[in-house]
């Protein structure tokens, strides 16, 4: 647990009491920010229900019950559940993004997240850095870390575009089964992206549009503007997924062509050594014992004339088909 308390809008404090930052919450021109990491969920509950007298059912929501973004409004506070991504790793499955739960008052505001965000270590670098940022209130906190969780989407985004890239150079020169593996990755990835961006540009849409007493005016236009970038992330991931497909369809068109090369070549040898199989289980290749009396049959001309007809059939028959394009 790490807090942060500007008094009187002078001088930031670090500390880990509790108590004190319980103190400071009964001054309105004082701001609380808690972040709760390492806490044990008995210890973090009792911090939620004692010290900050939240609901039962959003310290349920927030400690229990995994959720897709969402906002609820408890008139004194504000309610959300946020999720970030690791831009460095595929998005396979839902269960690779991180969770972070918010707890929005007039002058405080609590983040609750199992594992370590690199938005939330940011932005609280940022704020002991620059002080003065904490005068715009605990809004404007929410503001800048919902924006660099809209960073990290695009950072995804941009890593899949490269990986889209390079797979559109691979697969007219080199389709395998890993290249396709590669393929479902990303298709999956932006599913899973598109399935967190969808909900989450709601709920910015529901800040930005002022329906809760917690935000005034002046913070709906950072809303919006982060809105904004989230409508963007969901556009290109929709243009990404049109994108994959067709390099599916490529991938596919690409093996079905090297398949059908290869049947033409089977089918063109097959052909020209057909004539040899006929002349060879006709003759018998008896040349050199010869059961009845055909002399004219087996001796020395009739060998090489058939020696010839091996050699020559398959050469004319190749050359006849390569004036044809068939090979």
């Amino acid at each position: 647990m790490r807090i942060l308390i500007m008094k009187n809008g002078k001088g930031v404090t670090a500390t880990d009491d509790i108590a004190k930052a319980r103190k400071e919450l009964k001054d309105p021109s004082s701001l609380v920010w808690v972040d709760l990491n390492d806490e044990s969920i008995d210890v973090t509950r009792q911090i939620l229900t004692d010290d900050f007298l939240f609901h039962p059912l959003s310290v349920d929501d927030a400690l229990v019950e995994t959720h897709i973004p969402k906002i609820d409004d408890w008139e004194e506070y504000l309610y959300l559940s946020l999720i970030d991504v690791k831009p460095d790793q595929p998005l396979e499955n839902l269960e690779k993004s991180q969770e972070m739960d918010v707890f929005l008052g007039r002058n405080y505001i609590v983040t609750y997240h199992p594992e370590e965000i690199r938005a939330i270590d940011l932005v609280w670098d940022n704020f002991q850095r620059n002080e003065r940022r904490l005068l715009r209130g605990s809004n404007y906190i929410l503001y800048q870390i919902m924006d660099e969780l809209a960073n990290d989407y695009m950072a995804m985004i941009d890593q899949i575009d490269m990986d889209v890239e390079s797979i559109e150079d691979q697969v007219m020169e080199k389709p395998d089964n890993k290249l396709l593996q590669q393929i479902f990755s990303i298709k999956r990835s932006l599913l899973n992206l598109r399935r967190i961006v969808a909900p989450q540009r709601e709920v910015l849409n529901k800040l930005s549009r002022g329906d809760f007493g917690v935000i005034g005016q002046k913070e709906r236009m950072y809303y919006r503007d982060v809105y904004d970038h989230l409508v963007r992330v969901h556009d290109i991931t929709e243009s990404l997924r049109d994108l994959v497909t067709g390099v599916l369809d490529t991938y596919l068109s690409v093996v079905n062509n090297r398949l059908n090369d290869i049947m033409k070549t089977l089918t063109i040898i097959t052909t020209i050594f057909m004539p040899l199989s006929f002349l060879t289980g006709f003759f018998g290749m008896n040349f050199f014992g010869p059961s009845n009396q055909l002399n004219h049959w087996t001796g020395s001309l009739a060998f090489f004339i058939v020696l010839a007809i091996f050699v020559g059939l398959p050469l004319s028959m190749s050359m006849w088909m390569r004036k044809r394009n068939w090979m």
